[in-house]
């Protein structure tokens, strides 16, 4: 079930009355249905492993509370992941290692013959491990409580609005909301209309039309000129910001309709000037995720250069493996890793030293441009893909005036957004005067009905 789906209208249409008709209790109940309804809907056969992942880490966390001494409780929380990565990577990353081991082999002439399993990958399995994950691993540092209500910690796991594509949620934000009562206000209400408005039209005008044209790119990348391939690489990227965070925005939205609060996932990244400042502006949850539970326990920037530089390059390439079971994964999570050890060692407080608006200007265009290299390595498929791409652009040039076009969709995204973020805060457009906000609404709505592609088409980040 998709948020542009009309089954998913229908399921708000029956859980929301329901929902502000009883009370807090009931609530939990009727969402923790509603979100094992929107996670089954995808493959019912799912819904065991989600289930599984929940009891465990609930009676983990118990059992890091009950036991104080220090070997018995490394000993549970090195279970509980272990089990939880065993869990993702099968699913996830059996098929993937199991032939890049039997190709290696083949380089030195020995023949390997591994099974390989039609193996499914349940939609949003790296999200909600992630979360379960950052519970355990809270309590076992003594910086969470355990919580004893099951339902409650249950909606945490899986609450739908961001159960499949994030934000990725943690326990110390999300969890206290799922185990008090809320108050939905109209305010909120109508923020998160809003919220979910803008995130439509950022998925189904801009995203899925931009998705005709990185399709045609990047299925022919023989057919490219270099004019073709750099319109290419400047719609994925669009497209993949104007998906991803058009999925938090509307998650942000549903959210507020029940009273919620989601973390902010985007903050307009393509005016990042250098790596550091880029991943705190793009997938936020994500990033600091990374940070706290893989690059901290690493070491962070607490030790030595060479070792800084070493746990930089670990969480990036363990960053980059997260979102897909192929090489060209770990070639974006490598570059990136690059990116981050040559900005700190060559301009290290340059997000804070710049002072004058054309050379901020200068720097954002460029690191936009070093953004949109690793665009074009996460897109594609394959490193053969990959070389045809680049081979592109050493081709003369050749107009293409409904790419450069439909290109433009992304125009009123980045004018709208870069306003907002000048303002200094999200929710800026709701205090502007009510007839501009009239006139952005019908534009919207225009566009909608105009240009919308209501086909069905899912996010690019259910995949990962």
């Amino acid at each position: 079930m998709i948020f542009t789906s009309f089954a998913f209208l229908a399921l708000l249409l029956i859980v929301l009355p329901l929902y502000y008709a009883v009370p807090f209790r009931a609530q939990n109940v009727l969402l923790l249905i509603a979100s094992y309804v929107f996670y089954g809907w995808w493959d019912w056969r799912f819904l065991g492993l989600l289930f599984f992942s929940t009891i465990l880490d609930y009676f983990i966390g118990l059992a890091l509370e009950r036991y104080s001494a220090q070997g018995v409780r490394k000993a549970i929380i090195v279970f509980s992941i272990s089990t939880q990565l065993i869990l993702l990577g099968f699913f996830k990353y059996y098929n993937f290692f199991i032939s890049s081991f039997a190709s290696l082999m083949e380089q030195f002439g020995i023949p390997v013959y591994l099974p390989l399993l039609s193996v499914i990958l349940p939609v949003g399995i790296s999200f909600y491990t992630f979360h379960t994950i950052s519970y355990t691993v809270d309590i076992y540092r003594r910086i969470a409580k355990p919580t004893t209500d099951f339902v409650g910690f249950a909606l945490f796991i899986s609450f739908f609005p961001q159960l499949v594509a994030g934000p990725i949620a943690r326990a110390s934000h999300l969890l206290p909301q799922c185990l008090a009562p809320r108050k939905p206000t109209w305010s909120k209400f109508f923020e998160g209309c809003y919220f979910f408005y803008w995130g439509l039209f950022k998925k189904v005008v801009v995203a899925d039309n931009l998705a005709v044209i990185v399709d045609r790119a990047f299925n022919q990348p023989d057919q490219l000129n270099a004019f073709s391939a750099l319109l290419g690489v400047y719609a994925f990227a669009w497209q993949i910001y104007c998906d991803f965070s058009g999925y938090s925005d509307m998650a942000r939205g549903c959210s507020k309709w029940m009273g919620f609060e989601l973390q902010v996932n985007f903050n307009v990244p393509y005016l990042a000037v250098d790596p550091s400042d880029f991943w705190r502006r793009w997938h936020i949850s994500l990033s600091t995720w990374l940070r706290d539970y893989l690059y901290i326990p690493l070491g962070g920037n607490r030790c030595s250069v060479a070792r800084v530089n070493f746990n930089l390059m670990v969480t990036m390439i363990l960053g980059g493996l997260w979102h897909g079971a192929s090489w060209t994964f770990v070639l974006w999570g490598l570059y990136h890793g690059l990116l981050l050890i040559v900005y700190r060692v060559l301009c290290p407080t340059l997000s804070t030293d710049i002072k004058s608006v054309w050379k901020k200007c200068f720097h954002q265009i460029f690191f936009f441009h070093l953004v949109c290299i690793s665009w074009l390595l996460f897109r594609s498929q394959n490193y053969s893909e990959l070389g045809s791409y680049i081979a592109g652009f050493l081709r003369w040039p050749v107009w293409d005036k409904v790419m450069l076009v439909k290109v433009c969709f992304a125009l009123p995204v980045f004018v709208l957004e870069y306003f907002i973020y000048r303002s200094g805060k999200q929710n800026r457009f709701l205090e502007f005067p009510i007839w501009i906000r009239i006139i952005v609404y019908v534009c919207i709505y225009w566009a909608l009905i105009s240009f919308g592609r209501w086909g069905g088409e899912g996010f690019i980040y259910f995949q990962f």
